[in-house]
């Protein structure tokens, strides 16, 4: 099976590299291949990014932990440059399937997850399935609980509520003008300014990888499978860290929520910060990282 898509992000992040995980049997044929960054030193560190994103949303936390970690950015199934299969299901279970994939086709133990939204919910999951190969948990933003990224703006409920729609969903889900893909992220973010230029415009580029707009409606309309998979919480025995920022989507019923789930985790509020921490303040996840490396 070959890949229909270019390989190469147009930013770069120092001491780091590009590699790919090519599907071994009929079961990773459905994610296809799996595209990652990686570099740095010591134990495992996996990162996990939300919806509509890519490895390249860790650039600002990974120069902070490589010292101490070696750090392996996914881009999950479909993003980024990992490659796009007709018909794959985006559902929570086959993301995480594709985060075990990496784990135990890379041998990886010992592993730290940090995942951010989407990926925090991957990361618990994960953990719950791979408890030997898991060390610690830190869930940032765990996107969870239904309405998630409609609740950042009046536009941004319009647009994915359009892109998951039938008849003029497919239509929709190719029309990205960026002043619109702007103002829907920077509704996660309490500093705007957080959110790059090159980034944007590496996101847009992106999203003009063939097939690349049903991938997009289908992981919109897969959302709901994030807040069934909190089922699966209690079932992780690694150390976590819940981390919320003050203005995160999640409301504060949402992370008590997931105190209950997780009597034994830590928890951290972090003041002024939105959705996107690793954006806005990567500081905060590299240093509750780097105290426990």
């Amino acid at each position: 099976m070959s890949p229909t898509t270019n390989t190469e992000s147009r930013i770069k992040i120092p001491g780091t590299r590009s590699q790919f995980l090519d599907p071994i049997g009929s079961r990773d044929q459905r994610q296809g291949r799996l595209r990652y960054l990686t570099g740095g030193g010591g134990a495992p560190l996996v990162l996990l990014h939300t919806v509509r994103t890519q490895a390249e949303h860790f650039r600002l936390l990974i120069p902070l932990v490589q010292h101490h970690y070696t750090v392996y950015a996914l881009d999950l199934p479909g993003m980024g440059y990992s490659q796009i299969v007709p018909g794959a299901s985006y559902e929570e279970p086959a993301m995480r399937a594709a985060v075990k994939r990496l784990l135990t086709q890379l041998d990886l133990r010992d592993v730290t997850l940090l995942g951010e939204s989407m990926g925090a919910v991957l990361a618990l999951t994960t953990a719950a399935d791979l408890p030997d190969r898991v060390r610690r948990v830190v869930a940032v933003n765990a996107y969870d609980y239904r309405g998630g990224i409609t609740r950042s703006s009046l536009l941004a409920r319009l647009i994915i509520t359009g892109v998951i729609a039938p008849g003029v969903g497919p239509i929709l889900a190719r029309q990205e003008p960026k002043p619109v893909m702007r103002s829907i992220l920077a509704g996660g973010l309490v500093d705007r300014t957080a959110l790059r230029e090159d980034y944007l415009d590496e996101l847009l580029d992106v999203g003009h990888h063939p097939g690349y707009p049903t991938v997009a409606r289908a992981v919109y309309r897969s959302l709901p499978s994030l807040a069934a998979a909190r089922t699966r919480y209690p079932e992780v025995t690694a150390p976590v860290h819940l981390v919320y920022g003050e203005k995160d989507w999640s409301r504060p019923s949402d992370r008590q929520a997931n105190r209950r789930q997780l009597p034994n985790a830590e928890f951290t509020q972090v003041p002024n910060t939105g959705h996107f921490m690793t954006l806005e303040r990567p500081d905060v996840p590299a240093d509750l990282l780097n105290s426990v490396a």
